[in-house]
């Protein structure tokens, strides 16, 4: 194990300590997180706790509340993952990345609380942004759930409104094998007789069940709030965002609006970057976040549509290459590190049943893929690059943004 970071430590040696403490990259379950927890801050995480889970949308969806909360002149603290350049993205206040020096001081306070206990990299960092919102003051922590929700490690705080954005196939090997089961673990963030939302029309019963059983005033996008995604020309996470503020106690009329239709969406979210051929970024990665991609790319105008693909995996690939597959033109797969990362051979192999031959060319590297897709873009084309936070970050950091 890495030696614990002493006083002068720099923010990659504590990253480095961090993910040499447990012996598996996620372990659910909220025992171990909640004593260190306790010991971190008896009392609690103070302020309006929001948490945010769901399939898709948890990132744009608190970025959207964040930018109505600070537009009134509230402090706020957002809690995000992963990040795609650099750590200090997951964890913000008022609207400002934490310094390098806050986050090492807040990790320090965490490992005295920790003692012995094991804490995953996730479950560490949480409580790190914990404490540093609590040093702050901040009025309205927004939590973003990193993967389901009943145990995950944010659930450890007490939130005055929960939010699920949605739910569909994704970590299926975690969370179960429909959208039942799945719905049951993100349902673990609702609290009894305490608002919630649920940002898309379709609800699993195991969400609207959980709500009735515990008086939970559920409202769901589409009966109680918004539209259709698009609706009004705003997108469902700026809908639900919405709504959240409204359930918080505040106006939402023009000045609100006027504050969505400004809100930048965090990077990696269908995030345009303008040249020739131009470069669209998105962090989808399973087939509901497909589909969103596919219907976003039919609006744009340039033609042909090349597409740098890397991923991890334990995503349903067929199903993410099914929905984008008749407005692809070119894919370039790309190879991705770590245990989970797939060759660009392995990709090519489980989307080959899906995606035409001809359609598709293996690359060594993200590098690799982008300099195929952009030799097959020519200067009427655009190139998108999803399938992974890893994809999108490698490709951002070689493009120079």
């Amino acid at each position: 194990m890495t030696l614990m970071p002493q006083s002068e430590a720099s923010l990659d040696d504590w990253l480095a300590y961090l993910e040499s403490l447990h012996a598996s990259e996620m372990e659910l379950g909220l025992d171990r997180v909640m004593v260190v927890y306790r010991r971190l801050m008896p009392e609690g995480l103070p302020g309006r706790v929001v948490i945010i889970g769901g399939t898709n949308g948890k990132g744009s969806t608190l970025a959207a509340l964040e930018s109505l909360l600070l537009s009134g002149g509230h402090s706020t603290g957002a809690y995000t993952s992963p990040h795609i350049r650099r750590f200090n993205e997951r964890i913000r206040i008022d609207g400002v990345e934490a310094t390098d020096a806050a986050i090492c001081r807040a990790m320090a306070a965490v490992e005295q609380a920790r003692r012995n206990v094991p804490l995953t990299y996730f479950e560490f960092t949480t409580l790190a942004a914990f404490w540093l919102f609590r040093e702050a003051g901040v009025a309205y922590p927004l939590l973003e759930v990193g993967l389901g929700g009943r145990l995950d490690a944010v659930n450890v705080a007490e939130p005055v409104l929960s939010i699920i954005t949605g739910v569909d196939l994704d970590h299926t090997q975690w969370l179960g094998n429909d959208r039942e089961q799945i719905g049951y673990e993100k349902a673990g963030i609702l609290r009894a007789a305490r608002p919630a939302l649920f940002g898309d029309p379709d609800p699993p019963a195991s969400v609207t069940d959980q709500a009735a059983a515990q008086a939970i005033p559920l409202r769901v996008r589409g009966r109680d709030f918004g539209g259709e995604d698009g609706h009004d020309g705003f997108s469902a996470p700026q809908q639900t965002a919405l709504a959240a503020f409204g359930m918080l106690g505040f106006e939402t009329g023009q000045d609100a609006l006027a504050t969505l239709k400004e809100a930048p969406l965090p990077p990696g979210r269908f995030q345009r970057l303008d040249g020739t051929p131009p470069v669209i970024l998105d962090v989808g990665h399973n087939p509901q976040a497909a589909r969103w991609l596919a219907k976003r790319l039919r609006d744009i105008p340039e033609r042909p549509v090349e597409a740098v693909y890397g991923a991890m995996g334990d995503k349903d690939l067929e199903g993410v290459a099914g929905a984008l597959a008749d407005v692809i033109d070119g894919w370039h797969l790309a190879a991705l590190p770590g245990s989970r990362g797939l060759t660009a051979q392995q990709v090519n192999d489980r989307i080959s049943g899906t995606i035409p031959d001809d359609r598709i060319r293996t690359t060594r590297s993200v590098s690799e893929a982008l300099a195929s897709a952009r030799e097959a873009a020519g200067t009427d084309g655009c190139i998108v690059v999803f399938g992974s936070f890893l994809t999108v970050s490698e490709a951002l950091a070689l493009l120079g943004s």
